[in-house]
């Protein structure tokens, strides 16, 4: 019995359960992404994939597209991806209907690094933490204005999906108990405050 060779692809990680992340993939590749039986993968560079890795997800029923190509980057400034692109992006990875889901790029510490960046943003992480993360797999190629536009990306833009996937929905329901008792003490506090005037 011959064994198979299970390589990832360079930058391979997992984002969160359902939802990858890799620089452009290459034919070596193709075993181990079997394994993760992926539905769709979401291409945010500009350059288009290689004519065998449209294959390989035609041939493998996987939905692939491509949010990054050069139709979609009008004059960023500043920005290193627009918010388009991220706004897109986030509502693909956040609706379980699209999962697995692999998130690729020709260098994931530059846009992949920030959309990450941005999706930790709106689970509710603290911007060190993001920025944390996003150094650590972008090493010297972190770049302060990638940090920059994650720090100042609207999570309101995003229209989240009906089908939220469960690391989400427990992340929202946290925020949402945590908001609603801060808003109790804060009564609390102040029908305290009321009271001792009355005094």
């Amino acid at each position: 019995m011959a064994l198979t060779i299970l390589n990832p692809p360079d930058g391979f990680g997992i984002i969160e359960p359902g939802v990858y992340r890799s620089h452009a993939l290459q034919p070596t590749n193709f075993p181990f992404l079997q394994t993760l039986n992926l539905k769709t993968v979401l291409v945010l560079s500009p350059d288009p994939p290689s004519k065998s890795v449209n294959s390989y997800v035609e041939d493998n029923g996987i939905k692939m597209l491509h949010l990054g190509s050069q139709a979609s980057r009008p004059n960023l400034g500043w920005r290193p991806v627009s918010e388009e692109l991220v706004k897109d992006g986030l509502e693909l990875v956040l609706n379980v209907d699209c999962h697995p889901i692999m998130v690729m790029d020709a260098s994931p510490a530059q846009d992949t690094g920030t959309f990450v960046g941005c999706l930790r943003k709106l689970q509710g992480w603290n911007f060190n933490t993001i920025v944390v993360e996003y150094r650590s797999v972008a090493g010297s190629k972190s770049r302060t204005m990638n940090e920059q536009f994650m720090e100042l990306f609207d999570t309101d833009l995003v229209t989240l999906p009906r089908n939220l996937p469960s690391w989400l929905a427990f992340t929202n329901k946290c925020m949402q108990e945590e908001e609603e008792a801060a808003a109790e003490r804060e009564a609390a506090a102040e029908a305290q405050a009321r009271t001792v005037a009355n005094i």
